[in-house]
């Protein structure tokens, strides 16, 4: 295992490992992993994260590889900071995406790529919230372009500017979930965005706290370190209502490209499928948080 010293990563593979989950065989069926996102309906509520740079920094065509493959799988595309054509192209493979937009410093930038989320038709838009800030605390710079901090009324400018769901990504309290929620947030994503900071609350540590706190009901999204059907189930059971997987797929391209993507995610709906059925929670409304136990009580 790999040496932990404040990773957040490792700390958060290590929470998951944690986790066990207790069989229910009465009762249940075969499984349906349906689910309904923002009024459209998809096959599984295992989505692609939001990656960015594929093309600078793995091999050109890479990022259209992604978008192919969750297309085949029938997946929700996330793709992070992406120049317009680069977004353009990943529609044009046929996935259903959404798109996450960095704090720029310049707000009208935001509103530029809302409105091109608009004109393309995304499922939804995204906020990160957790990428202002450099190593040292100040202001953080991506390709050239200032992050700056949101305030909760610029959020709340930002949702109400347009009629696409804005979903606030890189949650981790319940601070932010209910200052984004004020703000008219349509979804939240629970992350520590890939050890942005070290020794953050694992996702799915927050997650139950979140859920359970939050003043208005909207669709909670996990990633971190999920890599299987499995992580995908306890994530889930935890009160997620999707869950994102990143890293893995990054591999699947290398090796196999966009048929090495629909394929892993095809593998991790099954792992899912299976842990609903032999769980007794076989639809995602039916989803229960004391299939899980955390394994360091025991």
């Amino acid at each position: 295992m790999a040496e932990r010293n404040g990773n957040s990563n490792v700390i958060t593979r290590e929470y998951l490992d944690s986790l066990l989950i207790e069989t229910r065989y009465m009762n249940s069926t075969n499984p349906d992993t349906g689910m309904t996102l923002y009024g459209e309906k998809f096959a599984s509520p295992i989505m692609t994260a939001a990656l960015s740079h594929l093309d600078h920094f793995m091999f050109d065509g890479a990022t259209k590889q992604y978008a192919e493959g969750a297309a085949r799988a029938g997946a929700i595309l996330w793709l992070g900071m992406a120049e317009e054509a680069e977004v353009e192209m990943c529609v044009a493979a046929g996935a259903r995406m959404i798109e996450i937009i960095k704090p720029y410093s310049d707000r009208d930038l935001i509103q530029k790529k809302i409105r091109h989320a608009e004109k393309l038709g995304l499922l939804a838009v995204g906020i990160d919230i957790d990428h202002p800030f450099g190593e040292d605390g100040s202001p953080d710079n991506v390709d050239g372009y200032e992050m700056t901090a949101l305030t909760t009324e610029e959020l709340r400018q930002i949702c109400s500017s347009t009629k696409l769901p804005v979903i606030v990504k890189g949650v981790l309290s319940v601070y932010d979930a209910n200052e984004a929620i004020d703000a008219g947030a349509a979804g939240l994503v629970i992350s520590h965005h890939n050890n942005r900071i070290e020794y953050a609350l694992p996702p799915l540590a927050a997650l139950p706290e979140i859920k359970k706190a939050m003043k208005k009901e909207v669709p909670l999204f996990v990633d971190g370190d999920i890599k299987t059907g499995m992580d995908a189930f306890k994530a889930l059971a935890l009160g997620a209502s999707a869950v994102c997987i990143g890293r893995p797929l990054m591999t699947a391209i290398k090796n196999d490209g966009a048929e090495g993507v629909a394929a892993y995610l095809a593998n991790a709906n099954a792992q899912l499928a299976k842990a609903m059925a032999y769980t007794g929670c076989y639809t995602l409304d039916r989803m229960d948080p004391t299939v899980i136990h955390n394994g360091r009580n025991l």
